[in-house]
């Protein structure tokens, strides 16, 4: 394995662009088992108009090979924002720019099916306001204590209490919306070097909020002393999917 120093100092620079291709093993992240991507694209070729919330760079809507003949996307980052329409424009998708926390720029009752993949914070009273009667809300939700061991490694102990499946349930329920399926999963990841790691915390910058190399180079030094010991770092993600209907 490279030195310290050079695999930090690589990762640190390198261009963060939302796209793992640059993680290719140097790290792994184990999939849920319900194919999220394979659910939606069943759907969205199903219904006659579609709302993608926080779509990122638009990569989950692509892979879908039939889209609704009203198809739209909404993401708070400029950068994914500007990704998104590069890749989803020649398909006929309206990519809207919405800053977080910004109610959805769309009339009542909009859309058949509204979807999201890792949305930032789910606005129910909205979701359900855009949807049509008989809608159907169709989603994987980043689930409790995600990630947290390595998050924890930089910032100590926190609160594992947010993102619980019951909870969002619940609100989505007092949104008037009907819960149909709930599921979760705990899935396995892996960082094989140090400056995966980097990458990765620059790329969700949420996780470890002001991330610097310089600002963590001890605690980045203690857990590249760990891999190379154990052979990765061993982390989990959690995911939740829900899928709800309004009547």
């Amino acid at each position: 394995m490279r030195a310290f120093e050079d695999l930090v100092d690589e990762a640190a620079t390198v261009d963060v662009s939302w796209s793992f291709d640059w993680l290719d093993g140097r790290a792994t992240e184990e999939r849920p088992p319900w194919g999220y991507a394979r659910l939606l694209a069943e759907r969205l070729g199903r219904v006659g108009s579609a709302l993608d919330i926080d779509t990122g760079g638009g990569e989950i809507i692509a892979e879908a090979p039939r889209l609704p003949d009203r198809m739209a996307a909404t993401e708070g980052w400029a950068p994914s924002v500007a990704r998104a329409r590069r890749l989803l424009g020649p398909r006929g998708v309206d990519v809207v720019a919405v800053e977080p926390g910004q109610p959805l720029p769309f009339p009542d009752g909009s859309f058949e099916l509204v979807s999201s993949r890792h949305p930032v914070s789910p606005d129910w009273p909205e979701i359900a306001r855009v949807l049509a009667a008989d809608g159907t809300y169709f989603a994987q939700h980043v689930g409790p204590a995600s990630a947290y061991a390595l998050i924890e490694w930089f910032l100590g102990p926190s609160d594992r209490t947010g993102r619980d499946p019951q909870r969002e349930a619940a609100a989505a329920r007092a949104a008037g919306l009907r819960v149909v399926d709930l599921r979760t999963a705990r899935c396995r990841m892996e960082f094989f070097d140090v400056g995966a790691v980097v990458y990765i915390l620059r790329t969700c910058v949420w996780w470890v909020p002001g991330f610097t190399v310089d600002r963590y180079r001890e605690r980045l030094a203690r857990l590249d002393a760990h891999i190379r010991s154990h052979g990765s770092f061993v982390a989990h993600s959690t995911r939740t999917l829900i899928e709800a209907t309004r009547s």
